[in-house]
């Protein structure tokens, strides 16, 4: 259990959980005995920090918490990593959240890497990178992958490059719906593919080349490989992340919509301004990583 007090793991237990029941087997305790160490917490503080629902959620003042037990956390297994053959609990892993394009292309290697290094453990997140930052902000994560460069209150950010987003589709698909082209008449009528409610790249796209407002006939698919798999097969067009195609367009499996089109977003890494080795060493690998695979330039949209 480590060092913390034992308040602050019950509370931390229930939000990583999702319940008191999963964080009593957690901690090998009663659900009841969860209960009464958060509402002793609660009546401590004075604050309400956690909303007692399914899934269970933090309060503003239960986020706030929460961030400083995580870091708490992190520097306690630092600084007994020195002791770890006389400790029987292993180390706590690192909450970070990585867009699934990420994950998917260029962020694995540096984990694996990390953790034959020193062992370290990952708790990893998918999320959007237009939304992980909010993770950071309610103390869910230690670090994330963003496309926000403003960094989070706390929080240090690191440019890592760009990732660049092609449209494609498959030969028998662009030769049904785009045989003339792409314009907002020929996009609005063509299915598409989208990864999730969050993921707003193909409407992006399609603003930048009609500037119209468009309500295509949609597929939802949240996974990075069958996303492409999907395009290849004729399910819809999609963006999808040039670093994945490199098969798939020699081969004429998958065809590039416009050829001078593109979308590049910018990422970035933030993470908790604390002095944390893991932490920096998390930071140097995933900016390494980076920097072999993502592009260090780009543009918003077209070439030319």
């Amino acid at each position: 259990m480590g060092l913390l007090h034992p308040q602050l793991h019950a509370f931390a237990a229930v939000l990583a959980e999702g319940s008191f029941e999963a964080a009593a087997r957690r901690l090998s305790l009663t659900s009841s005995a969860v209960s009464q160490r958060v509402k002793a917490l609660e009546d401590r503080l004075g604050q309400v920090l956690i909303q007692r629902r399914a899934p269970c959620r933090a309060t503003a003042a239960g986020q706030q918490l929460l961030r400083k037990v995580r870091q708490m956390r992190l520097l306690e297994d630092e600084a007994l990593g020195g002791f770890a053959a006389g400790l029987a609990a292993p180390a706590a892993s690192m909450a970070i959240a990585i867009n699934a394009d990420s994950l998917a292309t260029w962020v694995l290697p540096a984990l694996a890497a990390l953790h034959r290094q020193g062992g370290q453990l990952f708790d990893v997140r998918v999320e959007d990178q237009d939304h992980s930052a909010d993770l950071l902000r309610d103390g869910t994560v230690l670090g994330a992958v963003t496309a926000d460069a403003r960094p989070v209150q706390g929080c240090g950010v690191r440019r890592l490059g760009v990732m660049r987003y092609l449209p494609v589709a498959s030969p028998e698909f662009v030769a049904r719906h785009f045989p003339h082209g792409l314009d907002a008449t020929s996009l609005d009528r063509a299915p598409v593919l989208i990864f999730n409610q969050k993921d707003a790249l193909q409407a992006r796209f399609m603003r930048r080349v009609t500037r119209a407002q468009l309500s295509p006939p949609r597929h939802y698919l949240p996974s990075s490989t069958a996303f492409v798999e999907a395009a290849a097969l004729g399910l819809g067009w999609a963006m999808a992340p040039e670093s994945m195609l490199t098969e798939r367009l020699p081969h004429g499996e998958l065809r590039v919509l416009a050829a001078d089109s593109w979308l590049d977003v910018p990422l970035y890494w933030q993470h908790w301004s604390i002095r944390s080795d893991a932490l920096a060493q998390l930071t140097e690998a995933l900016h390494a990583a980076a920097a072999i695979s993502l592009r260090q330039t780009g543009s918003s949209h077209r070439s030319g």
